[in-house]
């Protein structure tokens, strides 16, 4: 779907669900979503050979060894890179938010307060494949 030099795809690990993107290097996404971390790896190879990425990214944080090891050990074509997770949750808070505008008596209350309503790991994901695509250039 797009030239090997041009996407990667990025996880956001968790101990139960894992956010997934395939992001072009021009910053567009290619796909988003979610899998859960017994389906990861199966849903990774199912990217890669659709989309034929350049790296796999993933997020390094706060429990993400168990997924890092996870797709070591799978021998995944393209090499892993590890992207630092800072901040990446409350960045794709406020993207989701920009996405999704609150509605009715929610509209009233500032941002600050405003909880999304679903999770937003798919965002992280893309959040971390663009971390990925500054530091290359």
């Amino acid at each position: 779907m797009c030239d090997p030099a041009e996407c990667v795809v990025a996880i956001d690990p968790g101990s139960a669900k894992c956010g997934v993107a395939v992001v072009a290097s021009d910053k567009s996404v290619l796909w988003s979503g979610m899998a859960t971390t017994d389906a990861l790896i199966g849903e990774t190879e199912r990217l890669i050979a659709a989309y034929k990425p350049v790296a796999l990214i993933v997020g390094k944080g706060t429990g993400s060894r168990p997924i890092i090891e996870r797709i070591r050990s799978a021998n995944l074509p393209p090499p892993l890179c590890l992207v630092p997770e800072a901040y990446t949750t409350m960045l794709a808070r406020e993207r989701y938010l920009d996405a999704n505008p609150p509605r009715g008596w929610r509209r009233l209350l500032p941002r600050s307060l405003l909880t999304p309503s679903v999770p937003v790991d798919d965002y992280v994901a893309v959040i971390l494949a663009e971390r990925y695509w500054d530091e290359t250039r």
